[in-house]
């Protein structure tokens, strides 16, 4: 009598699927969606083109009222160097770097200090690819920002200068390289701004630095010096007047166009670096 066989089967345990990467694209629209989510964001992008806007109009204002009381050889200069310089004027370009600086640095500290950034990492490990979409949609969202207070601001300096028939076109020598760098400003801020929150992590700060690095260190600097000067090309806020309003041709340190984009293509790459390296580093 033959024993039956038996045949052994192998279970072979069942293996999931990988979990499919968030594309990131749609990183992109969910740090879109927060980055809108926080109440904050609306009222300092109004809060931010009133300032620059406010700045604006009282400097076009004032200079207007001085050229109507001037006489003709202060007419002339400022018929020459004025409406490019009304355009977005020093003021408007600060009340724009601290808006931004701060949109950037709520766009960090609102996920910190709420504790959501845990949830946003539990559902997306990999914290370099949601930094970046957060990155991409401050700069864009900024950009646009940006380009639309620069052309306002424009456009309002024209109102005013009409008064006096000093209204000029988007023609006009070194408008459009004036509206182009300023725009620029609000994007290179920002990343500043989430850069330094993402270090500092404080509110307070976070705000004292960004100010002091976007605005106070520029002022502490002068032109008296090769160093000096050196130091100074280097800031934000210089490399936008040189690209904005041109190069005295009293500087005894002359620079070109090109080196001011670089400084702030530096600034940027820079800020989006340390941004994206502190919240993979320290959020082990």
């Amino acid at each position: 009598m033959t024993a039956p066989t038996t045949t052994e089967t192998t279970v072979v345990p069942a293996v999931s699927p990988p979990e499919p990467r968030a594309r990131f694209g749609d990183l992109f629209a969910a740090e879109w969606i927060k980055l809108w989510s926080l109440r904050s964001t609306p009222w300092a992008f109004i809060a931010t083109a009133a300032l620059v806007l406010t700045s604006t109009v009282s400097i076009a204002l004032g200079d207007v009222d001085e050229y109507a009381r001037a006489g003709e050889p202060q007419r002339e200069l400022f018929r020459t160097l004025g409406p490019l310089a009304e355009a977005f004027p020093y003021g408007a370009a600060t009340m724009l770097i601290i808006g931004a600086g701060a949109i950037g640095a709520i766009t960090v500290l609102g996920e910190y200090t709420s504790g959501m950034i845990r949830t946003t990492f539990t559902a997306v490990p990999a914290r370099s690819s949601v930094m970046a979409a957060k990155l991409a949609v401050v700069a864009v969202a900024t950009t646009l920002f940006g380009a639309g207070v620069a052309l306002a601001s424009y456009g309002a300096a024209q109102v005013v200068l009409s008064r006096q028939d000093l209204a000029v076109g988007l023609g006009h020598p070194g408008i459009l390289r004036l509206i182009v760098a300023s725009a620029l400003l609000a994007p290179i801020a920002a990343l500043v701004g989430m850069a330094v929150a993402a270090v500092v992590r404080h509110s307070v700060i976070t705000m004292v630095a960004t100010v002091a690095l976007l605005f106070v260190l520029p002022s502490l600097l002068n032109d008296r010096s090769h160093l000096s000067v050196s130091l100074l090309h280097m800031t934000v806020m210089q490399a936008w007047d040189r690209i904005g309003h041109g190069q005295s041709p009293a500087s005894e340190w002359p620079w070109t166009d090109g080196g001011a984009a670089l400084v702030l293509v530096v600034w940027a790459l820079a800020a989006a670096t340390l941004a994206a390296f502190s919240a993979n580093r320290r959020d082990q």
